[in-house]
């Protein structure tokens, strides 16, 4: 009778939990965990189970909440039986930590026209702008004055985008055409590539774990279709149609397929040996106006971290790309979000189905832009209705909503470590939101009008934004 008491009385301020990865992977079997184990205890534990020879820091929720405490006061907290086992998600944070940004330490005029789209190199070492002024400049980042001013373009720039080695910057116009510049002279590297017969709507390059030196990249239309163009052989190498109307954006996967959303309501998955279409993926109401990959950070950094590492050959640079790209992509697959003008959103696994794992609804006007954490962990949403979102990257589930704009919120942009997100608005500011607290960490006012582009370098020291008031502000931590 009294080894029973005694058993009662070691189990009583115990709890059972169950450790599982984002996934829903669990690690090992459901273990009795003290009421007085918190996130340090726990950490430990995770840095032992799975064998890291370097500790590495975890964050830990239970149902969405991130928790902060020792279970037995979370437990209490939140009336939660301790008969039931507790699922625990761990979730691996960047070793490293972004400051968030606090001052206007630039506005450099230059552009006679407003500010379009605004992209750090991957090293962040360099900073591109396109403008309705029909030029992309090059800006020096040392001295914050302008470096090159690139012509050639016969209407605005509507959008830019560099190739993952940081070797070539693209930009494409109103009039349909794109034009390859070299981001070290700020000199065109051939003709401008003719073909779209509408404006220009995006630019995704071919991931650096594919294929070095980058030489592909494909272009979205108005006219309908997408094109993949070979900067070596300097013309469209394949022709991507079958939507029936405006194709809004565009995206490279890290799995070798494009990704095209259209005005049709569809997303499409290409293949790019032949320009196959594999599969469409169906369930929005109205036009897609952003797609967002869970990848897309290691893909649009290719071989660049935060160590800032200089790499001498497009093999190396290949093989490191691949190794970034694989740690982060973890067993799941490559999941995709799309925003739409019906307000919602949906995220895809288009590997496992071609119907949306999750459809993800809250906002109350039209979606304008999506983007997932570089982590993968977070999905942001950025809409008309004035307010930026945050959803679970991976399960889509609604998690915060982040208000404080007084205007449409045109662009977002998530700092190197995902701990903190940008947003750019209609009303003038810059807003940085802390992931952490869910609260407005820094409120950025200084653009005499509406802020169309925004971008937090990837070695997250700087910030650019740009538009109607036509000058270039960057900002420092």
């Amino acid at each position: 009778m009294e080894v029973e008491e005694e058993q009662r009385e070691t189990t009583t301020n115990k709890v059972m939990c169950l450790l599982t990865d984002p996934e829903g992977t669990p690690l090992g079997a459901p273990v009795y965990l003290p009421q007085n184990a918190g996130p340090q205890q726990l950490q430990q534990m995770v840095n032992k189970l799975l064998n890291n020879e370097e500790k590495l820091p975890y964050a830990f929720y239970v149902s969405d909440q991130e928790l902060l405490v020792p279970l037995g006061t979370y437990l209490e907290k939140n009336k939660v039986s301790v008969e039931k086992v507790l699922s625990i998600i761990y979730q691996p944070q960047a070793v490293f930590r972004i400051r968030s940004v606090n001052r206007c330490s630039a506005t450099i005029a230059g552009h006679t026209e407003a500010v379009l789209s605004v992209a750090f190199s991957p090293d962040g070492q360099h900073l591109a702008s396109g403008s309705g002024d029909t030029t992309v400049r090059l800006w020096d980042l040392n001295t914050q004055t302008p470096q090159f001013t690139c012509t050639g373009h016969r209407n605005w720039v509507l959008c830019i985008a560099w190739s993952p080695d940081g070797k070539h910057l693209v930009s494409g116009s109103k009039a349909g055409e794109l034009q390859c510049w070299d981001p070290q002279t700020g000199k065109p590297s051939g003709n401008p590539l003719m073909g779209h017969k509408k404006w220009i709507t995006g630019i995704s390059w071919e991931p650096v774990h594919l294929n070095a030196p980058c030489r592909r990249f494909v272009s979205a239309s108005k006219d309908g279709d997408a094109r993949i163009w070979d900067i070596s052989l300097k013309k469209c190498v394949i022709c991507l149609s079958g939507h029936t109307l405006a194709v809004t954006c565009v995206k490279w996967g890290g799995d070798g397929v494009i990704y095209t959303g259209s005005q049709d309501c569809t997303i499409k998955v290409w293949e790019t040996t032949q320009g196959k279409l594999i599969k469409e993926l169906k369930g929005h109401g109205h036009w897609i106006n952003s797609l967002a990959l869970s990848t897309e950070y290691v893909l649009r950094t290719g071989a660049f971290d935060h160590t800032g590492k200089k790499y001498s050959s497009p093999e190396e640079m290949k093989r490191v790309a691949l190794e970034r790209y694989n740690k982060m992509k973890g067993n799941g697959p490559e999941r995709l979000v799309s925003g739409s003008d019906d307000f919602t959103m949906f995220l895809w696994e288009p590997f496992v189905s071609k119907h949306p794992k999750t459809r993800m609804t809250g906002h109350q006007q039209l979606v304008n832009h999506v983007y997932f954490s570089p982590d993968g962990q977070w999905v942001a949403s950025a809409s008309f209705d004035k307010s930026v979102k945050l959803w679970n990257g991976a399960t889509g589930q609604f998690i915060a909503a982040f208000r404080g704009h007084v205007g449409p919120v045109y662009q977002i942009s998530w700092s190197a470590d995902s701990r903190l997100l940008l947003s750019g608005s209609k009303d003038s500011t810059l807003k940085v939101w802390d992931i952490r607290t869910r609260k407005l960490k820094q409120d950025l006012p200084g653009h005499a009008d509406e802020v169309y582009a925004v971008d937090w370098s990837p070695d997250g020291e700087k910030v650019a934004s740009g538009g109607k008031d036509r000058v270039l502000k960057l900002w420092m931590g």
